[in-house]
């Protein structure tokens, strides 16, 4: 047992166990150790990207069929669409886009006419605005026009283009320098006084649409006979002349139905309306076949109120009356073609007179107030009528309008 306790606890006679390592020796074995476990390749449970490429080819299934039921569905759309286009469409003339409608109760849904190339606008050119107190305005880009007016905000001004080959052109033309054309290749076209509305004739068709910026809405159209003509707006209706050559007029609300179906034959021209509502006109009597200023009443029928048949005034049309009523510049008739009279509508009746007024008439006539009227001749000079010195027996003069190229008119209007 001595022996037992005498030996050491390493019982091997080999060389005792070394624990002195050098560090690079360590180092070295950590990195062989590394090495090997990353050599060695482990089977992988899921394929990441096999996986990704089945469901890219999904999805891409799944949007080829979409797109192509869309595709379908499209298609569908626009064959319906055509379909009902080419049904609406009833006949060849100029393309009218309307949008929008401000006040659409009761009223029929615009048709649109697509035909072949629309008629071209007017030339371009320059046109001069000439106002009562003699200040002058061009406006640039615009064709040879008849008319103008003030836009409803002040901000330019709507232009009648006068008759062509390629018909009439109605254009906006803003202070800020913008000039577009609303309608083009249209007939007879008439603006209401406030400029928030405008009529025009259309193949075969009366059409009355809004005015709202530059653009034309809410349109509603009615047939009317071949020579039909828009002439004024009174009120919210249209006065339409049926035929220029043998008279009659009639008037038509938009949106309310068609022209009526008997209208009036006697009236010839309408000059205007009176503050209470009224129009002046003149009319052929039945009695006496003669020719005489009349005081109309507003209805479908036009029914004479009061008539005078002293004066002899023109066919033509041309006249104007004075802001309050009272005052009527008219050309005269066969016996003094080579004058304007002035008749005072206070005394229409059996006997009712006129007295010369100045040369004849062209174009539009524009009163300043109650007793102060200008207009254009024959020759493009500006005419101004003072009813006092008329009625004294002193008619008006023309005279040039002052820097006027030679052979251009200018559009008079009240004020710039």
């Amino acid at each position: 047992m001595s022996e037992l306790r005498g030996q050491h606890d390493n019982l091997t006679d080999g060389p005792a166990r070394s624990y002195q390592v050098r560090p690079d020796e360590l180092e070295g074995a950590v990195r062989e150790t590394l090495s090997r476990q990353v050599a060695r390749t482990r089977p992988l449970s899921v394929d990441p990207a096999g996986k990704a490429i089945r469901r890219a080819n999904r999805i891409r299934r799944r949007r080829t069929t979409v797109g192509l039921a869309l595709g379908a569905v499209t298609a569908v759309l626009l064959s319906v669409g055509m379909t009902q286009l080419g049904a609406e469409t009833r006949r060849d003339g100029s393309p009218i886009v309307v949008i929008g409608d401000p006040d659409p109760a009761n009223r029929p849904l615009p048709t649109v006419t697509i035909p072949g190339p629309a008629p071209s606008p007017a030339p371009v050119v320059g046109q001069t605005l000439l106002s009562t107190d003699g200040r002058r305005m061009v406006l640039q880009d615009v064709g040879p026009a008849e008319r103008a007016q003030p836009l409803p905000g002040g901000d330019g001004w709507l232009v009648v283009g006068a008759p062509s080959t390629a018909g009439r052109s109605l254009w906006v033309v803003r202070d800020d320098g913008l000039v577009q054309v609303l309608l083009a290749g249209a007939g007879a076209i008439v603006l209401a006084p406030d400029s928030l509305q405008v009529a025009w004739r259309d193949g075969g068709d009366l059409l009355v649409a809004g005015v709202v910026g530059t653009q034309l809405i809410g349109a509603v159209r009615t047939p009317v006979p071949a020579a039909a003509e828009p002439v004024r707006f009174v009120a919210d209706s249209v006065l339409v002349r049926l035929d220029p050559a043998d008279g009659g007029h009639t008037l038509w609300r938009p949106g309310a139905g068609p022209l009526p179906k008997a209208p009036d034959h006697k009236s010839l021209n309408v000059y205007g309306l009176l503050p209470d509502g009224r129009l002046v006109g003149q009319v052929a009597t039945s009695d006496s076949g003669r020719i005489c200023l009349a005081v109309l009443a507003p209805t479908r029928h036009l029914d004479p109120v009061r008539t005078g048949c002293g004066p002899d005034v023109s066919h033509d049309g041309v006249g104007g009356l004075s802001p309050d009523g009272r005052w009527l510049l008219v050309n005269g008739g066969t016996g003094e073609a080579d004058r304007s009279l002035l008749v005072d509508l206070q005394r229409l009746g059996p006997a009712a007179t006129a007295v010369t007024a100045g040369p004849p008439m062209t174009g539009s006539i524009v009163w300043s107030d109650e007793t102060h009227a200008s207009y254009l001749d024959a020759a493009g000079d500006l005419v101004e009528v003072d009813v006092s010195q008329v009625r004294a027996g002193k008619p008006a003069s023309p005279a040039a309008v002052p820097g006027m190229p030679a052979g251009e008119r200018p559009i008079l209007v009240e004020r710039l």
